[in-house]
């Protein structure tokens, strides 16, 4: 497609991934809405260029209405990258069914809201493209990230069992599964964290893709092929393996905590 001149809305557009790609489809001729919950960062990421409509996607009515009001200010909308977001260390002791709720809630039950708020109209329209925001995360099993990974494996599930329902009538469904990118979710961390690329070159990445149309976005290239691969490894194998980076949980995973919300 061509980004030029078409309308697009992003999520979780305040920081991260979110405000890059933001950035970058504007400046190749994107009319572009922003959402997030921090309207004041909202502002600063749109420098005048952009629409900024703040809404916490965990409050369903809210984000539906904050879709029509996209769609009022654009005349339409063409894309709709749903990135919004959270990240918390999870630890099996004290267990916090808390963690996994947060997660849940809005990294997708966020994302369902927001597709409530595009899906309708884009099936009547028999057109748009809906840009979903998984992570490789959800490809196996880690030792640390059991609420994060659980949410973005339902994510992966949902988008790739939609390109199927909404493709036939119309209506385009990729997937973002980036690995580790420099944003305020992972500035903090204190694992090691392989592959590192900027929020930028993650943005380029992705309006590539989205120009594309690729089904999958995965990146970086080395990260795609490590977790592609830790997909056919087999499950003793990988059990072991991650038995062993339990194991090793002070360099790992002791340290870090909540990231904030995108």
């Amino acid at each position: 497609m061509d980004i030029a001149g078409a309308r697009i809305w992003v999520t979780g557009a305040s920081s991260g991934i979110g405000a890059a790609l933001a950035r970058e489809l504007a400046d190749r001729g994107a009319r572009v809405a922003i959402s997030a919950r921090n309207g004041e960062k909202l502002a600063e990421v749109a420098a005048g260029r952009m629409t900024v409509v703040p809404v916490d996607v965990t409050d369903r009515a809210a984000t539906v209405a904050a879709g029509q009001t996209v769609r009022e200010a654009l005349g339409g909308i063409d894309v709709a990258v749903l990135n919004a977001g959270t990240w918390s260390q999870f630890h099996v002791e004290p267990w916090d069914s808390q963690a996994f709720a947060d997660h849940l809630q809005v990294n997708l039950m966020g994302t369902v809201h927001s597709l409530e708020a595009v899906v309708p109209t884009m099936l009547a329209e028999g057109r748009g493209t809906i840009v979903g925001m998984a992570s490789v995360a959800g490809y196996r099993g880690l030792p640390g990230s059991e609420a994060y990974g659980a949410s973005k494996a339902a994510l992966l599930n949902l988008f790739e069992a939609l390109r199927g329902s909404l493709g036939v009538r119309g209506v385009v469904v990729q997937t973002l599964s980036p690995g580790f990118v420099r944003t305020p979710m992972t500035d903090r961390n204190r694992f090691p964290m392989p592959f590192m690329v900027s929020p930028e070159e993650a943005a380029r990445t992705i309006a590539d893709g989205i120009r594309k149309g690729k089904a999958e976005v995965v990146f970086p290239v080395r990260m795609m092929l490590t977790m592609k691969l830790a997909r056919v490894v087999p499950v003793r194998a990988w059990t072991a393996l991650t038995a062993v980076l339990a194991r090793r949980r002070g360099p790992f995973f002791r340290r870090g905590g909540r990231r904030p919300r995108r």
